[in-house]
């Protein structure tokens, strides 16, 4: 897929954080963007600033529920007669105790980070396997590393980087490539933050944009499958 201009993105909670960036760095790129969240009007909002409707489409998803990422699928084709580039991106964190945790709690990150991920792909395979396309999770370090008060969010993104490397190897005889993106620290609005100065020593989403073109434009012979990313140093507090 070396070349990706005019090339078609589906980037699921795209309208901010680490989705917006990818969005912003796909379409500097040249390609056509599709953008979901939860509401249509953000969706449609953010997609305005981002760029023109020829370019940029926003759509409303919510990831838990497979029916509404097969309408987003749909729209998308209807649009533009492809799909390209899938990235799973869509994601929730709450951090208690196990003994405190509720089961809302871990029912929501379960069902949108982990099966969102899963419905998400269902909903693109047969559009990427006719383009021989790109599928890419945004799983977290968190997938690899436990921690204290992680245990919902742990559970899902360890579920998120196991899904997506048994998929690459599903997927990867239908000529789709697959990867699943472990961020660390990112200057986002996830989990309640609101980016600031101080979030500067961070990741920024446009790193991760950048890190995305690059695996688009990749000698097809190459796949890294799964990619850690931490700030180069911690915080000095």
């Amino acid at each position: 897929m070396n070349n990706i201009d005019g090339k078609v993105a589906y980037i699921t909670g795209g309208t901010k954080g680490i989705g917006h960036g990818i969005a912003k760095t796909l379409l500097n790129a040249g390609m056509k963007v599709a953008i979901s969240g939860r509401s249509i009007k953000d969706a449609e909002k953010v997609a305005r600033e981002l760029g023109s409707e020829s370019q940029v489409m926003g759509l409303a998803s919510d990831v838990t529920k497979p029916e509404d990422e097969a309408a987003a699928v749909a729209g998308i084709l209807k649009k533009w007669g492809q799909l390209d580039v899938v990235i799973a991106n869509a994601g929730v964190g709450i951090f208690n105790p196990v003994d405190t945790l509720s089961v809302e709690d871990w029912r929501k990150m379960i069902d949108t980070n982990l099966s969102g991920a899963f419905y998400t792909l269902k909903a693109a395979l047969d559009p990427l396997k006719s383009s021989h396309g790109y599928y890419i999770t945004i799983a977290s370090l968190a997938g690899t590393n436990f921690f204290a008060s992680g245990t919902g969010y742990n559970a899902s993104k360890f579920g998120v980087v196991g899904f997506t490397q048994a998929a690459m190897l599903d997927l990867r005889g239908h000529d789709i490539k697959v990867t699943t993106i472990m961020p660390g620290s990112v200057a986002s609005h996830f989990n309640g933050n609101e980016p600031s100065e101080s979030d500067a020593w961070k990741i920024q989403p446009e790193d991760i944009g950048k890190l995305v073109e690059d695996l688009l434009k990749m000698n097809p012979r190459t796949l890294p499958s799964k990619i850690e990313v931490r700030p180069s140093r911690p915080d000095k507090k």
